[in-house]
């Protein structure tokens, strides 16, 4: 794709991906994730247009340097396990974009972080999952970067600051998690409230101003309930939100979507 500008300038989100395949198949109750699923077929009606391309963290590829899809059509990886036999038949055939990866990597590499392409890597549950509810057509290139292993909100906000020029590029940026991932609350309305608490402060924080923000992300884990939410050591749910947080750059945020899904809070953000 081409380094030029565009006349506009993409947003950011971070989106809640669900559980699983949780879209594809049925649940009980029927419309536990209906709500979900209609929010993530609303974006593409929340972009200014069309992308170029899709860049997306999930929270299902960590590595101990950050690392890029480099391949020109990556396979599907179906990292859930005990889910119906249909839904390790899904497909997404999109496109990769080496060209873009290869751009993602220098811009990394301008600010100090090492990073590496992999072009055997698949897209996990956390990129062909929500991407199939908000473009079905599977007909815009995708590159994925991981986090990186050592979860830092530093080193990740620093990762999205030096991807964020990508926006004017026509490329969207995407956090694929979760805002509230601890295995053991779902379901559990002992977590319902310290969930709630949790989302208060994070849509707090995510409509203060972009230096208030950013510090108070890298001190997530002092919010209130933070450690009911996501345990330490594991918050890789959370941390797709402080690479959009760091492509967001000055522009204001904003909670788009909440919800109490397996009794504790889920929320969206988008930026820009």
């Amino acid at each position: 794709m081409s380094h030029e500008s565009t006349s506009v300038t993409q947003p950011v989100f971070f989106i809640p991906h669900g559980a699983g395949p949780c879209f594809f198949m049925d649940w009980q109750p029927a419309d536990t994730w209906t709500e979900l699923g209609d929010f993530l077929k609303s974006i593409p009606s929340r972009l200014p247009e069309r992308p170029k391309a899709i860049l997306i963290i999930s929270a299902h590829w960590q590595t101990p340097t950050f690392s890029i899809t480099a391949s020109k059509q990556p396979d599907l990886i179906y990292d859930y396990f005990g889910f119906p036999e249909h839904t390790y038949e899904l497909t997404y055939p999109a496109l990769g974009a080496p060209l873009l990866a290869e751009r993602v990597g220098k811009l990394l590499a301008e600010v100090g972080l090492d990073n590496e392409q992999d072009a055997a890597r698949g897209f996990d549950h956390g990129v062909f999952i929500p991407l199939k509810m908000m473009f079905p057509e599977a007909d815009i290139p995708i590159v994925q970067l991981s986090l990186r292993q050592d979860l830092d909100p530093k080193t990740h906000l620093l990762a999205g600051k030096a991807i964020a020029s990508l926006r004017k590029e026509g490329v969207l940026i995407i956090g694929s998690g979760m805002s509230f991932h601890n295995m053991r609350g779902y379901g559990d309305a002992n977590f319902t409230a310290p969930s709630e608490h949790f989302d208060k402060w994070l849509t707090k924080t995510i409509n203060a101003d972009a230096d208030k923000r950013s510090k108070a992300l890298t001190e997530w884990s002092q919010a209130p309930y933070a450690l009911d939410c996501h345990k330490l050591g594991t918050e890789e749910h959370l941390l797709p939100l402080m690479v959009v947080v760091g492509a967001a750059g000055h522009d204001q945020g904003s909670q788009i979507y909440s919800q109490q899904v397996l009794k504790t809070q889920v929320s969206a953000f988008k930026f820009g």
